[in-house]
């Protein structure tokens, strides 16, 4: 197990630095410099070129990249060249929103979703069909139709929740969960949807298999058959779908952080695109990778503890 972990944490450092390469040149092909970004369109040439010195812009490109890795390994990512921030403190004060909304509404995806699945296996007949019915309605509504809808209901007709804005947990623990509530929410709809797909067909196929019915035959309570045995035997492609849902929200979220005003990651990364920002993408992009690859590698151990044969291995 201890051999697997390291390999699995020696690929997860060389996909994080092989995207922070890409990430870097990537930046260093858009239009414009650091000096022409800081300045604006009225700077002179002479200042312009003065502002690229200082940051070392000149410098040969694999100098420039070192300087950077080695920064941001100490946790500097760099200064924006719009505002003069550091980079590191605007991206730290922005992770926690992004991530709650990623977290929040992947758990009350994978609540629904299971539920729905489970009970569309399981009961089979009409219900079945009008979960199916049900499921493929949430699949096709765009999520942002979604939200401008439960703006409407939910904060403009009933002020049940705030309709825009974001409060820090360590500010006030419940304005922080009413805030969430409403995008996190429209974030969960599409995927109950789909893991509800996945929950109904892994059931499906757990339930048909020879030692469920040997289950059934040894008079095993039902709830024990299907919660305990058939639902840890379909647990595989559903926790690497609720860990995809996860991945998928917290690199998708910008639509529902523009629609109800969340200063996360989303909208961080869109101004900085659209303001040529190089550091700040550079940082948004390293970041996002960084929890991206800490999820795949929890899902890895996740699926080796569930799996016997692979746990065996």
């Amino acid at each position: 197990m201890a051999l697997f972990i390291t390999k699995r944490l020696l690929m997860a450092l060389a996909t994080v630095l092989v995207v922070a390469v890409l990430a870097f040149l990537l930046v260093h092909a858009m239009p414009g410099s650091p000096g022409a970004v800081s300045l604006g369109a009225g700077a002179s040439q002479e200042a312009i070129d003065e502002v690229n010195q200082r940051l070392g812009w000149n410098d040969p490109l694999p100098a420039q990249f070192f300087t950077w890795l080695g920064s941001a390994v100490q946790g500097d990512l760099g200064i924006s060249l719009i505002d003069g921030r550091s980079v590191s403190a605007d991206l730290a004060s922005r992770l926690p929103v992004t991530a709650s909304l990623a977290a929040g509404a992947t758990i009350l995806s994978a609540v629904l979703g299971i539920a729905l699945g489970v009970t569309a296996a399981v009961r089979g007949g009409v219900l079945d069909q009008a979960i199916g019915g049900f499921v493929g309605l949430l699949v096709a509504l765009p999520a942002f139709w979604v939200g401008v809808l439960f703006v409407y209901l939910f904060a403009v007709q009933s002020s049940i929740f705030p309709a825009t804005g974001y409060v820090p947990f360590e500010v006030s623990p419940q304005d922080w969960a009413l805030s969430l509530a409403l995008p996190v929410i429209t974030l969960a709809v599409g995927g109950a949807a789909f893991i509800a797909r996945q929950t109904r067909a892994s059931m499906l196929e757990a339930l048909q298999q020879e030692h469920i019915r040997t289950l059934r035959a040894t008079a095993t309570p039902n709830w024990k058959i299907l919660y305990v045995h058939a639902l840890r035997y379909a647990s595989l492609p559903i926790v690497a779908g609720i860990a995809l849902q996860f991945i998928g929200l917290f690199g998708g979220s910008v639509i529902a952080e523009q629609l109800f005003a969340m200063p996360g990651l989303g909208q961080a990364v869109q101004t900085s695109v659209s303001t040529h920002d190089a550091p700040a993408v550079q940082g948004v992009v390293v970041i996002a990778t960084v929890v991206v690859v800490a999820v795949n590698l929890v899902l890895e151990l996740a699926t080796k503890f569930l799996d016997p044969k692979l746990r065996a291995s």
